[in-house]
């Protein structure tokens, strides 16, 4: 049994571009979440790669329920819980162990598993899944990869992430097995820093509005 249930559907459904946040202060998570909003964004991933990951994710989970505020590079149970405990609406992993799997499912937190390989495909879809990400995307290889999967794993959903540009966004949105792609580019960490907001709204602006080739 899998826990990504609708959730999951429904959180990478609201818009095509997910926002991979890398927080340094957690200070900087409200006006960070103020610029996103006004930029058209309702959902966020931070990721636990800082000590101020839980911090944040409970700032904006209190302060902003219209937004969908989800915690990336989840590598443990333990994770799985703290995000939860946090009020993390759904998880991203960089791959799916047994233990992140036992995690979700115990404490009900929806997941979005990581995968790079058919393999760790057919894994993740035995338990269940049918929405994963795919990490590291242009690593992995990137959109060819993607269509490769259309025919073989006409099931199975896709958020592309890592080395996306706002220049390849929109050939990863074109292809069928794709709902949406996770990108850093329109929260740069430089930007976060210098406290440039008005910068990362007008960023998440243009990536709300990115077209798929025609």
């Amino acid at each position: 049994m899998a826990v990504e249930t609708a959730d999951i559907k429904d959180v990478l459904n609201r818009g095509s571009i997910v926002p991979v946040i890398v927080l340094q202060r957690s200070e900087d998570a409200v006006p960070l979440a103020d610029a996103l909003l006004a930029g058209g964004c309702k959902v966020a991933e931070i990721t636990l790669r800082t000590g101020a990951a839980v911090a944040g994710i409970d700032l904006l989970v209190r302060r902003f329920p219209e937004m969908s505020v989800g915690a990336g590079t989840l590598k443990s149970r333990a994770d799985v819980y703290r995000v939860q405990e946090a009020g993390a609406v759904f998880g991203v992993s960089p791959g799916l162990t047994e233990e992140i799997h036992r995690g979700a499912l115990e404490s009900g937190l929806p997941l979005l598993p990581g995968v790079c390989t058919p393999s760790e495909v057919l894994e993740a879809r035995s338990l269940g899944y049918r929405h994963l990400k795919f990490f590291p995307a242009e690593q992995a290889g990137g959109i060819p990869m993607l269509k490769a999967w259309v025919s073989v794993f006409d099931d199975m959903r896709f958020c592309p992430t890592g080395g996306i540009t706002p220049a390849l966004a929109p050939s990863y949105l074109a292809l069928p097995n794709v709902v949406c792609v996770g990108g850093s580019w329109l929260v740069d960490q430089q930007l976060i820093a210098q406290g440039n907001w008005a910068e990362i709204t007008r960023l998440t602006r243009e990536a709300m509005q990115l077209k798929t080739p025609s």
